[in-house]
């Protein structure tokens, strides 16, 4: 049986993480591209011999061609910049939507087929931007973000109260930024709402936290996360290739969902083959509803800078 292909785009840090993790599922054969050829190309002889270690059957390789990525069944698009000290936010969105919409061009030129997920940011906008560019149907662009920060925030948690993180069940919503919405009121172990288990005082803390879950990584480091970027596209993609209609939190395009209209926004989708073959609606107290417009409100003025 043919063995599905990804393909991503970006070989950087999430990039092949991302790759790393496809190849341990044995989930798909994996194409790195890179505008810099020897960073795909080195990042995927390192892969391919790990592969042995990994008892994984999956074929890795690099390519100079967007041709060489034909047919795949998801590309991942990690292309762009990070965001650097002076950079102000709309200058990272007009570099980033120039590199996305020549990526995601070129992609789909060979993989018409293909279920996009963005990963670069500013996400939201940057998804958009994709989506533009593709010409495809509205699921089979998907940014990743919701996933990520729910896991953050699952992950604090968990640490907060000492339990297995296993048990925690967590959510985030809204765009991927300060505007996002981790869902306080969702937010369980084993099915125990953690406002039982948490004072109130350390649950807005760990909210705060998790919305600057990815700032925290930069006196760290000096860059951004990848390790967990990279895990949460393997288990979108997986769930896609494999049809699981797995529940996650996803930035895609709403047309009338939670009453907006025309952007990227992270809400709750069945995540199968087609992509985001269904948007979850679930009914939000007053004051989620508010965060939630204010959110939207953050991604259309972002938007406006690439129309």
């Amino acid at each position: 049986m043919k063995r599905a292909k990804i393909t991503i785009i970006g070989a950087g840090n999430v990039g092949a993480s991302a790759a790393q993790w496809i190849a341990a599922k044995n989930l798909a054969d994996v194409v790195l591209i890179d505008v810099v050829e020897n960073l795909a190309k080195g990042k995927a002889l390192d892969l391919m011999q790990s592969l042995p270690l990994l008892g994984s059957g999956v074929k890795v390789s690099f390519a100079t061609d967007y041709k060489d990525s034909a047919d795949s069944e998801v590309v991942v698009i990690t292309a762009g910049v990070p965001r650097k000290e002076g950079m102000s936010r709309d200058d990272l969105v007009k570099i980033n939507e120039k590199i996305v919409r020549s990526v995601t061009e070129q992609a789909v030129k060979y993989s018409p087929e293909c279920v996009i997920i963005v990963v670069s940011n500013p996400l939201d906008v940057i998804a958009y931007t994709a989506y533009k560019a593709s010409g495809f149907p509205r699921e089979r662009v998907i940014g990743m973000a919701g996933v990520l920060d729910s896991a953050r925030f699952k992950a604090f948690i968990a640490d907060e109260i000492n339990v297995s993180v296993r048990d925690v069940n967590a959510i985030v919503l809204g765009c991927h930024g300060d505007a996002m919405i981790p869902m306080e009121r969702l937010a369980n172990v084993s099915g125990i709402p953690v406002t039982e288990l948490i004072p109130h005082e350390r649950i807005q803390l760990i909210i705060n936290r998790t919305k600057n879950g990815g700032a925290e990584f930069l006196p760290l480091l000096n860059t951004s996360a990848w390790l967990a970027p990279g895990t949460s596209v393997a288990e979108m993609a997986e769930s896609i290739v494999k049809d699981q209609k797995r529940i996650m939190p996803c930035s895609v395009y709403l047309d009338g969902e939670y009453g907006i209209t025309g952007i990227f926004m992270g809400v709750p989708v069945k995540l199968g083959r087609k992509g985001a073959e269904e948007i979850i609606q679930i009914k939000l107290t007053i004051e989620e509803r508010k965060q939630f417009d204010r959110a939207a409100e953050h991604v259309k003025g972002m938007i406006d800078i690439v129309r």
